[in-house]
């Protein structure tokens, strides 16, 4: 039986991509899919909010000049179009979904709605949320954070290439060590990063805890929903 009744994954853009530099990796995002579809077997109700970082990311445009307004703007079109991909694969694999959209596109998604994803979630529908905030110099992860509390989420996961947190970039220092668990002042102490300081605020504020681990390894994501010790837990 499932540790958890409902969850909010935080899936990036550039996941997406796996080994490729732009769009869409076919066999990672299939990847992906199996592992949704295999929690939701579970009984486990899953929002998911996805980033726009394989098609556009609005920090980058503003930084060639352009209005950083405009350039997130540009951004959350790119998490709407990565949320469509995701509920397409996912509909080919048998798992209901549905696109819900903070940036209002007719017919491509309803707009957000909390009681409408309640419902579908509460049906067993699989609900992506595009659009991150639906404001500018709002990140994803913010996004994330907000949905999150926003369907009353038993727990946020963010999804990433490594498995959990670190005291360093393991990448770089071999001696490296992963944290099983930390509580957000330890993690405020220690400047780990990792989420950035909105949605870290909201997620401490209203008590929600996190999962960061590794969704490119196979059954990760059943084995966190799970309760066993898969990723770095962050805890109030």
């Amino acid at each position: 039986m499932a540790a958890v009744r409902r969850i909010l994954l935080k899936l990036s853009g550039e996941a997406l991509m796996g080994p490729d530099s732009f769009g869409y990796h076919a066999d990672t995002l299939a990847g992906f899919v199996s592992q949704i579809r295999e929690v939701t077997a579970l009984g486990v109700q899953v929002g998911i909010v996805v980033g726009g970082g394989n098609l556009f990311r609005g920090a980058t445009g503003a930084l060639s000049g352009m209005n950083r307004a405009t350039a997130d703007s540009m951004g959350m079109l790119a998490t709407v179009m990565n949320a469509l991909a995701l509920k397409d694969a996912l509909q080919h694999a048998g798992v209901d979904a549905r696109v819900q959209t903070a940036v209002q596109i007719t017919h491509v998604g309803m707009a957000f709605e909390r009681d409408a994803a309640l419902r579908d979630l509460q049906a067993g529908c699989v609900v992506i949320f595009g659009g991150g905030t639906g404001n500018p110099y709002f990140t994803t992860d913010t996004a994330a954070a907000l949905r999150a509390v926003e369907i009353d989420a038993d727990l946020l996961l963010k999804a990433t290439k490594v498995d959990g947190v670190y005291t360093a970039d393991p990448k770089q220092d071999a001696s490296a060590q992963r944290y099983d668990t930390l509580t957000f002042d330890e993690a405020i102490a220690r400047n780990l990063g990792v989420l950035d300081t909105a949605a870290f605020a909201l997620c401490r504020e209203q008590k929600l805890s996190l999962v960061v681990f590794n969704v490119f390894k196979p059954g990760a994501l059943r084995r966190v929903v799970m309760g066993e010790n898969e990723g770095t837990r962050v805890t109030p």
